[in-house]
This record gives structure tokens, C-alpha cells and sequence, in this order.
């Protein structure tokens, strides 16, 4: 989490609040911004109000705040907060974050779920899991907001109705069963039942998930090859494309853990 400051009059009102929730919220990384001086920076992310702060994750724009209300930025702060902490910095996998906060949900969908599990209550962990309807057969498409890098999966269920066979297909858009049993997958997946319990990663083949914009996940059966397929739980590990962004041009305010400059 990163953001961006000026040095207008309510710049300089709102900065002992933002030097404070520098060090209130360790885990994220403060920095400002000259306007005056960093011109190209200002163009980039089409600032037109000062202050306005910025949240990138790995160099990536999520969200933004305009205005010097202390009380309005660390609401902000405290929702991207709660994200790395609770989301997307508990992935199991150093070095990456769980994808779930970059997911965009108007462009995800499932066929062949059930009406009482869909797939909504797989992407989080709260007791509730996805289920297939007619058949074993499930095909999940996942749009990001950004471009990513996927690392690894994390696709638990129980012993019986876990997925077995699991086809991926990347930037391939929305595809129909025929389509996905027919297709030439950027990777295919056997797994065990050690790949489905609780916190097991599943990695994949890097070199070939280095910018995807939406992956395409085609279950073909489950471990017990049982009618119904079911999934506890799906998380995506890996991290966004780094962008063009200058980062010599910000001006750290607190180091990691709130170490101070």
C-alpha cells in the first residue's frame, strides 16, 4: 500500500495524520510525492486535486482518495490494510499475496453450479463451499482487474467429491464443456488427496502464467468419481505486473514495521 502526498496548505494539515498512520499500520509502506517536481508521476495517475493519495499494490493502482479528511483516509487505509493482512498477505507462499482483493466479479462466473453453492462461496473460507449441479463437470472463469502472475492454486474439498482432473486455460475467455474437453490447456492438473486438505499449495508451471488477464479452470471429475463435485475452498497465489511506474520519484515517510526517516 502506497500513497501519494503534495505539499499544498492542506497537505500540510493532514501530514502529522499521515505520518502517524505510517506508523500506526506497519505493514504498509508510506510514501509522498512532489507534484512540482515529479510531473510525469502526477500525469500517470491523472491527479487533479491535491492531496490525493494513491493505494498501489506491486506497483499497481487499487484504489484512491482525494481531499485532507484524516478520518475518510484511514477508513481507506483500514480497508487495503485488512486486505494484505487478512487477503492478500496470508497466501502461504512467500513473496506473494492471495489474488482474491484483484478478482473482478462482474467477469467471473461458474457453469454448471448449483443454485444453493455457487461459486462466491468457495472464494472465501466461512463454511460454505461450491457444488456442481447436473454432473461432476464444473468450468470456472476468474477476470482479474490487472494483469497477473500466477504462482500457485490452493483448490480444497473433501476426500470423496475433491477435484481430480482440473484443465487451465489462461486469456481464453468464457468457454463451453465441449470447448475445454477439446482445448490444448496451458497446464493440466492430477490431483491427490494431499493436494486437496486444508492450506495445501498446488504450484504451476511458472514460465507460463507470467500475464494473465483471466484463467479458465475446467474440473473434469472429482477423487471419489462421485456425481457431484464439491470445492471448499479456491485461492489464487501470485502477484500483479509490475507497471512502468518511476518509484525513485516517491519519498518514503516510514519504513517497513514503522521504522521512521
Amino acid at each position: 500500500m502506497e500513497g501519494l502526498q503534495y505539499q499544498c496548505g492542506p497537505c500540510k494539515t493532514i501530514a502529522p495524520h499521515f505520518k502517524q498512520y505510517a506508523t500506526k499500520y506497519p505493514e504498509a509502506d508510506f510514501l509522498k510525492v512532489d507534484v512540482d517536481k515529479c510531473q510525469t508521476t502526477a500525469a500517470t495517475y491523472n491527479i487533479t486535486a491535491m492531496p490525493t493519495f494513491l493505494f498501489l499494490k506491486n506497483g499497481k493502482k487499487v484504489d484512491e482518495i482525494k481531499g485532507a479528511d484524516p478520518q475518510k483516509l484511514e477508513d481507506k487505509i483500514k480497508k487495503w490494510y485488512s486486505v494484505e493482512s487478512e487477503g492478500g498477505g496470508s497466501s502461504g507462499v512467500h513473496g506473494y499475496i492471495d489474488l482474491l482483493s484483484l478478482i473482478n466479479k462482474s467477469q467471473t462466473e461458474c457453469l454448471n453450479e448449483s443454485d444453493d453453492h455457487t461459486l462466491s462461496h468457495c472464494l472465501t473460507k466461512g463454511g460454505q463451499y461450491l457444488e456442481s449441479d447436473c454432473d461432476e463437470q464444473l468450468i470456472i472463469s476468474v477476470a482479474f482487474q490487472s494483469n497477473v502472475k500466477l504462482h500457485s492454486l490452493k483448490i480444497h474439498g473433501p476426500e470423496t467429491n475433491a477435484p481430480k482432473t482440473v484443465k487451465i486455460f489462461t486469456n481464453q475467455g468464457t468457454l463451453d464443456f465441449d470447448k475445454a474437453e477439446r482445448g490444448e490447456p496451458t497446464q493440466t492438473l492430477e490431483l491427490t488427496k494431499e493436494d486437496v486438505v486444508e492450506d495445501a499449495i498446488i504450484p504451476l508451471k511458472f514460465v507460463k502464467f507470467q500475464n494473465v488477464q483471466s484463467v479458465t479452470l475446467f474440473i473434469k471429475d472429482n477423487l471419489g468419481g462421485e456425481d457431484i463435485t464439491q470445492v471448499d475452498f479456491l485461492s489464487f497465489i501470485g502477484t500483479t505486473v509490475i507497471s512502468s511506474t518511476n518509484m525513485g520519484e516517491f519519498k518514503r515517510v516510514a519504513g517497513k514495521r514503522g521504522e521512521s526517516h
